[in-house]
């Protein structure tokens, strides 16, 4: 797996050489951190690159290489794989938003959001103890750091897989 997620990130790095010399994009900044390789992978193979070099705005909210480890045994390898990309590519969409969302925006309380994935919904509830994002799956990751800024749109690091499925309670 380790070599297949490095040979993405290596062509997904190769594909962002050509992006913008100033201000760098979400999939740059992602590229360039070593704790996002297995989501630069994931990006890649889905054929995302373009669209988070694109002019957005975005939000993503960027599952660190801890979170997908943490998925069932095999379950990275096979959204990796070419006959699965669509699946990938709805996983991923699933954390990304089309708007510029700064964790100041986000209002208190628990929200429903509706990410790229537009069929699916998130709930994103921000209190005192920070933002946290219910999914599909009845789990919830953490805003472990909030406001990566790029130069289209905004990166939340979160500390787990966002998965869609049953739309999630928000209350």
């Amino acid at each position: 797996m380790k070599t297949l997620i490095k040979a993405a990130a290596f062509a997904a790095t190769a594909a962002l050489a050509t992006g913008a010399a100033n201000a760098k994009t979400i999939a740059e900044i992602a590229s360039g951190d070593e704790r996002f390789s297995t989501l630069v992978a994931a990006v890649s193979a889905a054929g995302l690159v373009d669209t988070l070099n694109s002019e957005g705005p975005f939000t993503v909210y960027a599952p660190v290489n801890d979170a997908f480890a943490a998925l069932p045994a095999g379950t990275v390898e096979t959204l990796l794989e070419p006959q699965n990309k669509e699946q990938l590519t709805n996983v991923l969409l699933y954390h990304v938003d089309d708007r510029n969302l700064p964790a100041e925006a986000i209002p208190a309380g628990s929200n429903y959001f509706k990410p790229v994935l537009a069929s699916q919904r998130l709930c994103i509830t921000k209190d005192a103890s920070g933002v946290s994002i219910a999914d599909g799956s009845g789990e919830s990751a953490n805003v472990v750091i909030a406001n990566i800024k790029a130069s289209n749109g905004v990166i939340h690091v979160i500390d787990k897989v966002l998965l869609p499925g049953n739309r999630p309670a928000c209350h």
